[in-house]
C-alpha cells in the first residue's frame, strides 16, 4: 500500500452525540502524524459533490462537547450506483485522498468495503449509532448519551404516573435492537420492557400489569422499542391494555429523536477519542477495511466483512433480571 498522505474522514447515517468528538480525534492523529485531513460533508453524497473542507486542529477547537456532527449526514441512494462511486473516487483521487474514515454504521461500513475493494481505497469504520447494534464492539458511539437521555426523561414520565395512578408506554429507538429499551428500563426501573428479540406476548404483558397492580403498585411504566414483536405499535399496545385492564387510564410518549440530540457523555467523549486515534494509526500501519471497537476496555480491530455477518446479542441475562426485579 502506498504511503498515506491525506486522510478523509465523514459521518453518515442517523448522527449520534460523540462523532464530532470521533472527527476531532481524527484530525488532531493525523496532525499528529504529519498526515493532510479533509472531511468530507453529507457522507458520501459530498463525496460525490466534491463538497469538502480542510481540517487543521484549530478548526475542531470546541467540538468535543457538542452532539449531532459538524460534517452533517446523509443517507445516499447515488453511491449505490457504479456512476456515483466512480464520481466519488474521482474526486477523492483529484484531491489527493488516499484512504478515508468513515464514522457511522451498518450501511456506512457496506457501502465503504463495496467502494475499497473497487478502487483500490483503505477505509476504517468507527462505529457510531445510538442503537448499540454493531458487533465488534461492546459500546457503539453515542448508545451511553442516548441512554442517560431515555433514563432522564423516565424518570420525569414516573412522577406524573405516581401523581395520577397512570400507566405509560414509553417508545423508544431500536428497531431491530432493544439494547436502548433494555437497559434504560432497567435503570429506570420500568415494569415491563418490549424488545424485539424477544417474542413477549400480549397476555404476558397483561398478566405482569395486573400482578404488579395486585402487588400495590397504583402505576407503571412500560418501555417498548419501536421494533417490538408484539405486532402492535405503542398506540396500539395502550388500547390493548385500556381494554383488559380495567382501573388503568393507559398514556403514551414517543422520545424520537430527542434521544440523538445533546451534549455526548464523558463515556461517549473518551470512546470516541481513542477510536478516532487508532482509526488513524491502524491506516497509517497499512490495514484497512476494518472496523475500530472497543472490547474489553481495549480497542480492537475487526474486519468489515465480519462485521456484516455478526450479531450484536443482547444480554438474555439482563432480561432475567428485569422480571426479577419488576415484582
Amino acid at each position: 500500500m502506498k504511503k498515506i498522505k491525506k486522510i478523509g474522514v465523514m459521518t453518515s447515517g442517523g448522527d449520534s452525540p460523540g462523532m464530532n468528538a470521533a472527527i476531532r480525534a481524527v484530525v488532531r492523529a493525523c496532525a499528529y502524524y504529519d498526515v493532510k485531513c479533509v472531511g468530507y460533508y453529507r457522507g458520501y453524497e459530498g463525496m460525490i459533490d466534491n463538497d469538502y473542507i480542510e481540517l487543521s486542529p484549530r478548526s475542531v477547537k470546541n467540538i468535543i462537547n457538542k452532539g449531532g456532527t459538524l460534517l452533517k449526514s446523509a443517507r445516499s441512494d447515488r453511491f449505490r450506483t457504479e456512476e456515483g462511486r466512480e464520481q466519488a473516487y474521482q474526486n477523492l483521487k483529484e484531491n489527493g485522498v488516499d484512504a478515508m474514515v468513515l464514522i457511522g454504521g451498518d450501511g456506512t461500513f457496506t457501502g465503504g468495503t463495496v467502494f475499497s475493494r473497487a478502487y483500490d481505497m483503505p477505509v476504517v469504520g468507527i462505529p457510531g449509532t445510538i442503537d448499540n447494534d454493531i458487533c465488534g464492539t461492546q459500546f457503539t458511539i453515542g448508545y451511553d448519551t442516548a441512554l442517560n437521555t431515555v433514563v432522564d426523561a423516565i424518570d420525569k414520565i414516573r412522577d406524573t404516573a405516581s401523581s395520577h395512578n397512570r400507566l405509560f408506554f414509553i417508545e423508544v429507538m431500536g428497531r431491530d435492537a432493544g439494547f436502548i429499551a433494555l437497559n434504560s428500563g432497567v435503570g429506570a426501573g420500568a415494569e415491563e420492557i418490549l424488545v424485539p428479540e424477544e417474542d413477549q406476548h400480549l397476555e404476558k404483558l397483561i398478566e405482569s400489569l395486573k400482578r404488579s397492580k395486585r402487588s400495590g403498585k397504583t402505576s407503571s411504566i412500560v418501555v417498548v422499542a419501536e421494533g417490538d414483536k408484539t405486532g402492535k405499535n405503542v398506540f396500539e399496545l395502550a388500547d390493548y391494555a385500556k381494554e383488559h385492564l380495567p382501573g388503568y387510564n393507559p398514556r403514551v410518549t414517543v422520545l424520537g429523536h430527542l434521544q440523538r440530540g445533546g451534549s455526548p457523555s464523558c463515556l461517549d467523549r473518551v470512546l470516541a477519542s481513542r477510536l478516532g486515534v487508532k482509526a488513524v494509526e491502524y491506516l497509517l500501519d497499512g490495514q484497512r477495511d476494518i472496523m475500530v471497537g472497543l472490547i474489553n476496555d481495549e480497542i480492537i480491530a475487526t474486519p468489515i466483512d465480519n462485521i456484516m455477518k455478526g450479531e450484536h446479542e443482547i444480554n438474555k441475562e439482563l432480561l432475567r433480571i428485569s422480571d426479577i426485579l419488576s415484582i
